[in-house]
């Protein structure tokens, strides 16, 4: 199995299908700038002082490591370049490529899926805690609806026990104007019968008093009018 075949085969096993698309961008993109090169993959190159294999070897490159480019002769076939320590020299063209080699893009993709495993696995933490808050907020919201209800009750009960206070309080008022009334009445009443008292007391001292005359004048009367009868049956006689 070739290099990049294995680099397809771990970024399919390990990395989770919905970062599968980005990792597959971030690995196959260039690392370096369009004046670096790359020594070929399973190779190690010489870097010589001149353009030929006549000239010195300064050193042996290994496969994946990056040259930066000073000029290319396309006649001769080779390119000069420097490597990261300052070291200048020559090299075959054609084992230069534009891009990392397998090994480097192979581990560079391990780590890359270790960072998004990592990142994947902070956001399933967070997803889990959000989950989480929405249940203590799902059950929270269960808890707020059933005091509602029991509120709600509370305040029907009390809005009837208010309608029956004032209900109440209507008869009160009623009963209270009806005494009044009636206690009015029964003054009324009390004093029509006190009235009515004086005018018999009267009356009755009245026909008494013209009993008592009529007596004194009875009194006074029959005795003459016997006397008068007397008188006459001696005439008679």
């Amino acid at each position: 199995m070739t290099l990049n075949a294995r680099i397809s085969t771990v970024i399919t096993s390990n990395l989770p299908s919905s970062l599968l698309g980005v990792c597959l961008l971030f690995t196959f993109m260039g690392n370096a700038a369009a004046d670096t090169r790359y020594v070929s993959d399973d190779l190690g190159i010489t870097l010589r002082t001149g353009q030929s294999t006549q000239y010195q070897v300064l050193r042996t490159v290994n496969s994946g490591t990056p040259l930066e480019v000073l000029e290319t002769n396309e006649d001769s076939g080779y390119t000069q370049v420097r490597t990261s320590d300052g070291i200048e020299g020559w090299v075959l063209s054609r084992y230069l490529m534009d891009h990392p080699g397998a090994q480097e893009q192979l581990a560079n993709a391990t780590k890359k899926i270790s960072r998004l495993q990592e990142a994947n696995k902070n956001l399933q933490t967070q997803l889990n805690a959000t989950s989480g808050d929405k249940n203590s907020l799902s059950k929270a919201k269960d808890d707020l609806t059933a005091e509602n209800n029991k509120l709600q009750m509370e305040l029907n009960h009390i809005r009837k026990t208010a309608a029956s206070a004032l209900a109440i309080e209507s008869e009160n008022k009623r009963l209270s104007n009806e005494r009044s009334r009636l206690e009015t009445e029964l003054q009324a009443a009390q004093q029509e019968s006190i009235t009515l008292k004086d005018r018999r007391d009267r009356e009755w001292f009245v026909r008494g008093a013209g009993v008592v005359i009529l007596g004194i004048l009875i009194g006074l009367i029959l005795p003459k009018m016997r006397f008068r009868s007397r008188t006459r049956w001696n005439s008679f006689e």
